[in-house]
């Protein structure tokens, strides 16, 4: 949502940038320009404060001396900072700032949602894994800090001290689970240290399979990691121990890791809409396939996100065909407004052929920071783009982007994420797809880039050589993933070069429609009670089955649970008004029973049944036992009781003695042997 307007404190930073505030959107023209905001005319900054009024700073390097100021002055209003030095201010001479900077300040106004947190107990349990004396040492540097045990995966080289402050165990890490404040470890041949130990460490009788849990993971090991995407894995520090400033950093890091942290629960599940599975049949394992950090795991028919381990990259939620994994950091309607908000104040200030870098917090500010400090910034048209990792883009927001009016979307990923795209390239892959089949440009819209030089950046900012719409339009990002998807490509498609009622899309797309062989269907409704998107329903009053093409995700949980294998998937957008309708894929005339005439199953299906059965099983010789064929359930049932050899019936029923038969058989002389006697 838009913030309520705001004070904007612009400054030049000693006169090297050239600022005109006439010609930036959203202040006015008699707002100052200051040359030294942080240093000689800091008091306009405590002026501002004294209003009261929330205020952008335009400003990132200084925001820690503001922040202390604001402090200091007790003020309470909101306080943005935006960096309009190194990502517009500090470029190459021809370049205009001004739409740029008017596009960022614009962006700062948007107020995003906060994400829920998850809170995390550490109480300092921290568990040293490493070889000999390196381990030992680091082990006992923690001991004061840190509540610490040390596993020796290797005892050789070690020289035991005369005070030994830690607990020391022998073995080797089986498995790890867990994260920060709550880790699981399996130990095989583990063994306590033999407190007479001479000379060499000596150890108790080891064992398989012993477990322990911790809080905190110090891994000097030097061998394979033992958590999946180890940097993303909080309270596990994983460093080389033949590295002394590495293993000092981190004993530096881990020993603050004690207390009650928050850390953003970065998306939120909705097992109702998942396509997972059904019935023990698999469907969709996108977010299973994209998890770098494991955080996801399969739960039967649903899955499970351990929002501990999560590390917020996003993949999930962005290559979701149902949007049952969403991110919350920011949601989605926050992402796409900020987009809008960017690129429609860049381009109402003036600024043309727009390039969005979508780069993280870290490795693209320093690279964004090393360009502008020692080369020549970026070009004016590119604009910078911050998100918490760059793979929280779906096909939805990358088509929003486009609709915007950039002319290209250009991702940059650290190095040490170059591996974790895959999920990001399917979603490139599905955006161009749909941009080509609109006429627009095929390729080259989106990027990936795992660049680790700040001057070989422009290579990647030319614009595509194929049109993309030429009006920059917006919408209101309402309604789940597939609704937004589908509200953006509606309006691409109006303005098409080539508009088109369907578009053919990759195999792994999640647009499509399903094929059934009529000739192989029984029309069992399987498909239907497996669908989770209930694209696929039946009909109460007749044997019939309909899809609604908008709906179908292509998760081929039909396919999979069909017995007759007859249907087929194909995957491809459909824009008419008919793909939002049911459209009926197969029906028959209803079976009626020959007894009562209820309707039940299908012509065709019984007149099978009685060709493969009649005649030719033990059960189905006779014409009046063919007839239970054609009967309905309760009518069958019926008919089979009244057959002489029925299996239904077990012989007369004796008849039950009672005190008057004794009374009676007394008067004629009969005697109780008598009644006991057999026949």
């Amino acid at each position: 949502m838009n913030a309520p307007h705001r004070r904007v404190l612009l400054c030049n930073c000693e006169k090297t940038m050239a600022l005109d505030p006439a010609r930036i959107d959203g202040v006015g023209d008699d707002t100052p320009i200051h040359t030294q905001l942080c240093r000689a005319q800091l008091s306009a900054f405590e002026t501002a404060l004294a209003t009261g009024e929330p205020m952008t700073v335009a400003c990132t390097q200084e925001a820690p001396l503001f922040g202390e100021v604001a402090e200091d002055a007790g003020a309470g209003q909101q306080i943005t900072f935006v960096n309009i030095r190194e990502t517009a201010g500090w470029s190459a001479r021809g370049n205009d700032p001004h739409p740029k900077i008017s596009a960022l300040l614009a962006e700062a106004q948007v107020e995003a949602a906060p994400a829920p947190l998850h809170s995390i107990e550490s109480d300092g349990v921290c568990l040293v894994y490493g070889a000999g004396q390196a381990a030992l040492d680091a082990a006992r540097a923690l001991e004061g800090r840190l509540s610490v045990s040390l596993l020796l995966s290797d005892a050789r080289d070690l020289m035991l001290p005369a005070v030994l402050e830690v607990p020391v165990h022998s073995g080797r890490i089986r498995t790890v689970g867990g994260s920060l404040g709550g880790f699981s470890v399996t130990v095989d041949g583990y063994a306590q240290i033999l407190p007479s130990s001479r000379g060499a460490a000596q150890f108790a009788m080891p064992r398989d399979g012993a477990k322990a849990t911790c809080s905190l993971i110090l891994d000097l090991s030097g061998e394979t990691p033992l958590v999946t995407a180890p940097a993303k894995r909080d309270g596990y520090i994983r460093v080389d121990p033949k590295d002394p400033a590495a293993v000092a950093r981190a004993l530096f890091d881990i020993s603050d890791m004690v207390g009650t942290f928050e850390k953003p629960v970065y998306v939120q599940y909705d097992a109702s809409i998942c396509a997972h599975g059904r019935s023990g049949k698999t469907g969709c394992t996108n977010c299973l396939d994209a998890c770098p950090a494991g955080a996801i795991t399969s739960a039967g028919d649903t899955i499970a996100v351990d929002a501990g381990i999560c590390g917020g990259c996003g993949s999930c939620a962005a290559h979701c065909p149902t949007g049952a994994v969403s991110y919350q950091y920011p949601t989605r309607a926050d992402l796409i407004t900020r987009l809008q908000t960017l690129l429609g104040a860049y381009h109402k200030a003036g600024g043309r052929e727009p390039v969005l870098l979508v780069h993280d917090g870290s490795h693209g500010v320093d690279l964004i920071n090393a360009k502008a400090r020692f080369g020549d910034g970026l070009p004016g048209n590119v604009l910078p783009f911050v998100t918490h990792a760059v793979t929280v883009f779906g096909h939805d927001a990358m088509l929003a982007a486009v609709l915007g009016g950039a002319r290209r979307l250009v991702f940059l990923c650290p190095p040490s994420q170059a591996e974790e795209t895959a999920a990001l390239q399917a979603e490139i892959d599905l955006a161009h797809a749909l941009l080509a089949g609109m006429g627009y440009a095929g390729a080259g819209v989106f990027e990936i880039t795992v660049e680790a030089d700040p001057d070989a950046l422009d290579r990647h900012f030319a614009k595509p050589d194929r049109s993309l719409p030429a009006a920059p339009a917006s919408f209101r990002p309402v309604g789940g993933k597939r609704d937004v998807a589908r509200s953006a490509i509606s309006r691409l498609i109006a303005d098409a070069p080539q508009p088109v009622e369907t578009i053919a899309l990759p195999a792994s797309a999640p647009y499509g429609r399903i094929s059934i062989d009529t000739d192989g269907c029984t029309l069992c409704l399987a498909c239907v009670s497996a669908c989770p998107a209930n694209a696929l329903a039946d009909n109460p009053d007749r044997p019939q089955v309909s899809f609604t093409e908008a709906a179908c995700v292509q998760c081929g949980l039909c396919e999979t649970t069909c017995p007759e294998s007859v249907i087929t998937l194909e995957a491809r957008y459909n824009a008419t008004a008919e793909a939002m309708r049911p459209t009926v894929l197969h029906e028959e005339e209803p079976a009626t029973c020959v007894s009562c005439g209820k309707p039940f199953g299908t012509k065709s299906s019984i007149a099978r049944i009685r060709e493969k059965l009649s005649g030719k099983h033990w059960m189905f010789q006779r014409e009046d036992q063919i007839a239970l064929i054609e009967m309905c359930d309760d009518c069958r049932i019926a008919a089979q009781w009244e057959m002489s050899d029925t299996p239904l019936r077990s012989g007369q029923r004796p008849r039950i003695v009672t005190t008057d038969d004794y009374l009676e058989a007394d008067k004629g002389g009969w005697s109780v042997d008598d009644f006991l006697k057999d026949d």
